[in-house]
């Protein structure tokens, strides 16, 4: 647990982080599914009420991922400043006033306006400011936690989207989404608001932030690693961006049928949990960096079956077995190694800086991929410069690890 706790109080500082992890765990599940995992359903059934043209909703949805990926860095610095049950409440309240908004668009500039501000909200919901909660409450016991995190928001898409799909064939789209609302404001809200740590008093900690120049703060930002570091993350979630959108039609044109490329697809979400199954089980036994290797070592290696197996259900459905495997893990990584190569002092300012690069390929990279397709016709350049990328995301990682600071800079956490 965090720093400073004493030893007659470690069993219920135990307790009540755990709580606290199955709390956030219930509130990713629902932020996730609401304000991410729910628009592809959302998608057709605004598009034939309204009649607007695809990618004008698309674009909507976009500009949400755009400025969460903008407001990361502040909402690190807030969660910094003062812990993360204000923001994170504040986002979960926000979204249910925005979706509930939304139900009753009918016009685009608001329709953009209300996703626009959605893309806040998730700024202070989603991963980033989770993890930057458990960081605050376990310290350097965090990894175990974060793990346990990522396993149960794993299951969000896996629960949101036939849920989604359900409200939407038996309310229609607009009600499915006060639905939706009504679940920020009656679980995710609640659950941040009151059982999230308060803020922390002054002390000994907050008073970190008042270092004098030159001394650690400054060192991730000054620091080559933290620049290769997002560009390792940036250049493996264009991956899983691409594939996220167009896995499906990628399999079928080589070579398998609608149903079989669904059936695979469906394997990705299962693997990812096994991913994080085994880090869980196992991550104390190695570093968050010899982790992150072994994750992203899977990639191009997944990549390359997907481009030699041609219609061999085998071969395909072993390396989207990987790539899985790879994500999963991956989700773990880019929360642990930042404080494990950079510490914890001002963890959520430094992740959120990180994981701008992360959302803003997230929403450009299945555009890009959609103009390589066009060009070239099919998805083989496509795939072939994603095996480059994510190799190249290999070598940058290690000399990532390789620049960490001293363990004289370390210990000074």
């Amino acid at each position: 647990m965090a720093e400073g706790s004493s030893p007659g109080s470690d069993t219920a500082a135990s307790t009540a982080g755990w709580g606290l992890v199955g709390a956030l765990g219930v509130t990713q599940i629902v932020s996730w599914g609401s304000l991410y995992y729910a628009f592809p359903l959302l998608l057709g059934p605004i598009e034939q009420e309204l009649g607007w043209h695809r990618a004008s909703v698309v674009g909507a949805f976009s500009l949400s991922l755009l400025i969460a990926g903008v407001a990361a860095i502040p909402a690190g610095m807030v969660i910094d400043r003062f812990g993360g049950r204000a923001p994170m409440a504040w986002g979960s309240l926000t979204a249910a006033v925005l979706l509930a908004l939304l139900s009753r668009s009918e016009s685009l500039p608001m329709f953009y306006a209300l996703w626009a501000g959605l893309g806040l909200c998730m700024a202070a919901t989603l991963y980033e400011p989770a993890f930057a909660v458990i960081y605050r409450s376990f310290g350097a016991d965090a990894r175990k936690a974060v793990t346990a995190l990522t396993l149960v928001a794993g299951f969000a898409s896996t629960v949101f989207w036939p849920f989604t799909e359900w409200l939407v064939a038996g309310l229609g789209w607009r009600d499915a989404l006060i639905v939706l609302a009504a679940l920020n404001l009656l679980v995710c809200w609640p659950l941040h608001q009151f059982a999230l740590p308060a803020p922390a008093r002054a002390g000994p900690s907050a008073h970190r932030h008042h270092r004098k120049a030159g001394e650690r703060s400054a060192v991730p930002w000054r620091s080559s690693g933290f620049w290769l570091l997002a560009a390792v993350f940036a250049a493996n979630m264009l991956a899983f961006a691409v594939l996220s959108v167009h896995l499906i039609p990628l399999l079928v044109e080589r070579g398998l049928s609608t149903a079989q490329a669904a059936g695979l697809a469906a394997l990705v979400g299962p693997m990812q949990v096994a991913g994080r199954v085994v880090e869980y089980a196992f991550g104390r036994r190695f570093s968050a960096a010899a982790a992150g290797t072994t994750a992203l070592v899977l990639l191009p290696a997944a990549l390359l079956l997907v481009i030699v197996g041609d219609a061999s259900f085998i071969v395909l459905a072993t390396g989207l077995a990987l790539y899985g495997a790879s994500n999963g893990v991956m989700t773990i990584v880019r929360a642990v190694v930042p404080a494990e190569l950079f510490g914890r002092e001002r963890y959520a300012t430094l992740n959120g800086a990180l994981s701008v690069p992360v959302i803003l390929t997230r929403a450009a990279g299945p555009v890009a991929a959609s103009f390589v397709w066009s060009a070239t016709g099919g998805y083989s350049g496509t795939l072939w410069g994603l095996v480059l990328a994510s190799v190249l995301a290999v070598i940058a990682f290690r000399l990532a690890v390789r620049s960490r600071p001293s363990r004289v800079e370390v210990e000074a956490l």
